[in-house]
């Protein structure tokens, strides 16, 4: 897995969740604003519910700012023999099955595809971004989820 190709992809999907949003805001702005959504008597609620959405999509905007912003330090950290925000990590379980994962500062969640990989970002905050920080190569990692225990191996650091 080449490192850089991911946090090309990661940059990508980071500015298309901006644009997404960007749209969004500008539709429940303009559906706030529109004529047809002024009150015309108290219990007409359409347009004070259009401008919540507004407001909301305005936020939505704001926190993917915030997430690039955050992610570029992130992006240039030079890798550690331990797992740290910046680090993408490669985990197998007992079948042999691996997962991609990079630990984001934000935007968890947030997955691409590389080569044929699914990558997904998770944060220091995650269950499993908890579990992982610190932890090194060939180190397990054993996570319970919804009652069941899932048991992974760190078998690649970037």
């Amino acid at each position: 897995m080449n490192k850089t190709h991911v946090i090309e992809h990661l940059r990508f999907a980071l500015e298309a969740q901006l644009t997404t949003a960007k749209v969004a805001a500008k539709t429940a702005h303009d559906t706030a604003t529109h004529e047809e959504n002024i009150a015309e008597n108290k219990y007409d609620t359409l347009g004070l519910e259009a401008a919540y959405l507004a407001q909301g999509q305005a936020q939505r905007v704001n926190d993917c700012y915030k997430s690039i912003e955050l992610f570029e330090p992130a992006f240039n950290e030079k890798p550690t023999d331990k797992i740290a925000v910046g680090s993408l990590i490669c985990l197998e379980d007992d079948n042999a099955a691996q997962k991609w994962f990079y630990l984001g500062p934000a935007a968890g969640g947030l997955t691409v595809e590389v080569k044929g990989s699914t990558i997904q970002v998770v944060t220091p905050e995650a269950p499993l971004g908890k579990l992982l920080l610190d932890k090194h190569l060939d180190d397990e990692v054993s996570l319970t989820i919804m009652g069941k225990n899932h048991e992974y191996d760190v078998i690649e650091l970037l």
